[in-house]
């Protein structure tokens, strides 16, 4: 047996404690295999591939969606009455981890209203496209870190 591969899956777990308590797909009695068998070991580092990304996949999702309300701010620049859309970002992100589902979208406070009731602000929002993509890009580096530690598990086990 290669120890690198339940070293390389324990720095994994670490990251996502969700993975410590991964067991082995079930299978067939006349396929049953051992713990500590290699082919065991890479399942269940495949198992970790769907759930390493979880809460990562988790973060993209509300970046795309303020990424959208950005957009449709910035649309509405000189749509009369019309309200800044946000969400509470580290609010739905936390009460997403806990399993709820849908994000709430809150009108943005204290922004100047301008005479037509637009409160819509060129400069917030630039601002806000950038720190989406930002933050953006920093989730898809942590989702390429996770899939890239498995694939050196696996490439450690050939």
């Amino acid at each position: 047996m290669n120890p690198r591969i339940p070293v390389a899956f324990s720095t994994l777990a670490a990251k996502n404690r969700r993975l410590i308590d991964t067991h082995l797909l079930p299978v067939p009695s006349n396929q049953r295999r051992e713990k500590g068998t290699k082919r065991a070991q890479l399942f269940i580092m495949l198992d970790a591939i769907a759930g390493a990304g979880k809460d990562i996949q988790t973060y993209l999702d509300l970046l795309s969606l303020r990424q959208k309300l950005t957009a449709s701010n910035i649309a509405n620049v000189d749509t009369p009455g019309y309200k800044t859309q946000d969400i509470e970002f580290q609010e739905e992100f936390r009460a997403a981890l806990q399993g709820e589902s849908s994000p709430r979208i809150v009108e943005a406070r204290g922004l100047v209203v301008k005479n037509d009731g637009n409160n819509v602000s060129l400069d917030r929002e630039a601002r806000m496209l950038s720190e989406t993509a930002l933050r953006f890009n920093i989730g898809l580096a942590l989702l390429k870190g996770e899939i890239e530690d498995i694939r050196k598990a696996i490439r450690s086990d050939s």
